[in-house]
């Protein structure tokens, strides 16, 4: 495989050329761009290699490790990859096994995962799915089909870092909201009202801590005929 000017040429199981490609992006979206993570579970060392070279060739940041046990690890992580390519029958634990525990113990945490296996007997393909794989490819796979299903995997996790920074915004903004509801208790007389500690506030006091809103005091013209014109002319008057 070389990289030219930006292009990715494959190359088969017999180093001969298969096609090129114009590389996408394995850049997360958000206003923090960075390179999406992914993990390559494959105990045999040269296949390992391979998906290794391949995907950080095409951008993304990859993590390799040789059994289950090791993916397993990596998936339940703080800052576990996204992505992954788990191989089926591997030391420690399956592919099968890694996938159900990884789904059970971040069920909140999208992991979009590709199995990459030999077995590809529609029994084998319907276990795998039914394990909650995302995808699955055959062995020995075709690297351009390998490139396509893991850029269908990319745009899923750029969507799903982008909608779980718009809940994280909108979390944030409504933490900022107060709200007023149900019946509050006010004296049809000085029109104060009680709190819930049981102590009688004015309104403005009470709206002030209870909303955003601020108040900006007036008079209506009512109240400028009643009470502040005659008080007016009482002073003129004196």
């Amino acid at each position: 495989m070389s990289d030219n000017d930006g292009i990715v040429t494959r190359w088969d199981s017999n180093r001969s050329q298969v096609s090129a490609a114009a590389p996408f992006s394995a850049l997360s979206s958000g206003p923090k761009r960075r390179k999406i993570k992914l993990l390559i579970a494959e105990d045999d060392a040269v296949s390992r290699r391979m998906l290794e070279v391949t995907c950080t060739s095409w951008g993304f940041e990859v993590t390799a490790v040789a059994d289950g046990l090791a993916a397993i690890q990596a998936l339940e992580g703080d800052d576990a990859p996204p992505l992954a390519l788990l191989d089926w029958m591997m030391p420690g634990m399956d592919g099968l096994e890694v996938v159900r525990r990884a789904r059970a113990r971040n069920p909140h945490q999208p992991i979009y995962i590709i199995m990459v296996t030999a077995r590809v007997g529609r029994e084998d393909v319907i276990r795998g799915l039914l394990a909650e794989a995302d995808d699955y490819v055959a062995k020995p796979f075709d690297h351009r089909e390998l490139r396509a299903r893991v850029q269908v995997g990319a745009r899923v996790v750029q969507l799903q870092i982008a909608l779980a920074e718009r809940v994280k915004e909108l979390e944030k903004a409504l933490s900022q909201v107060k709200s007023l509801h149900g019946l509050l208790p006010i004296c049809s007389y000085c029109k104060r009202i009680r709190n819930d500690e049981n102590y009688w506030q004015r309104v403005e006091s009470y709206i002030a801590e209870h909303s955003e809103a601020e108040f900006t005091h007036g008079v209506c013209p009512q109240c400028y005929e009643t009470i502040v014109k005659p008080e007016l002319e009482q002073l003129r008057a004196g």
